[in-house]
């Protein structure tokens, strides 16, 4: 279990969500999401702020997610890629579903493909501690 109270208080942390919410939206995207991200979720249904010394992130709530990959054509751009949020400007955050685990990825919104991916952490906590601890 994930305590999140280390989240700075420049990140804004909106209401929690409730479990039919979340059950809604895994039904609407075919998937179970990952239990660390469950238990965000529960804490903060979305946010917006700073989480590092220059890392901006913008967390969509959870009943966003199927109508805003949708809009954004994730699955035609790069199957497999389920987008949660982004880092305010030009890049989004997303689970890479083809892997075990859903690890997460940074790509660009412009141009969205598998090939511009890069590595962000092995999980969704994984992914909040690296924005958290980046110095430049």
């Amino acid at each position: 279990m994930n305590d999140f109270s280390w989240l700075p208080t420049e990140f804004h942390c909106c209401s929690g969500a409730r479990d039919d919410q979340i059950a809604e939206s895994e039904t609407q995207l075919g998937r179970v999401l990952p239990p660390d991200y469950v238990e965000f979720l529960r804490v903060s249904n979305g946010g917006e702020g700073f989480i590092g010394k220059n890392a901006y992130l913008i967390l969509w709530g959870v009943e966003e997610l199927h109508s805003l990959n949708r809009d954004y054509e994730v699955e035609d751009a790069a199957p497999g890629l389920l987008v949660f949020g982004s880092n305010g400007g030009g890049e989004a955050f997303g689970f890479d579903t083809r892997s075990s685990g859903w690890p997460v990825v940074k790509v660009p919104f412009v141009v969205m493909d598998w090939k511009d991916a890069r590595s962000m952490g092995g999980s969704f906590g994984d992914f909040l501690r690296r924005l958290h601890e980046t110095k430049d």
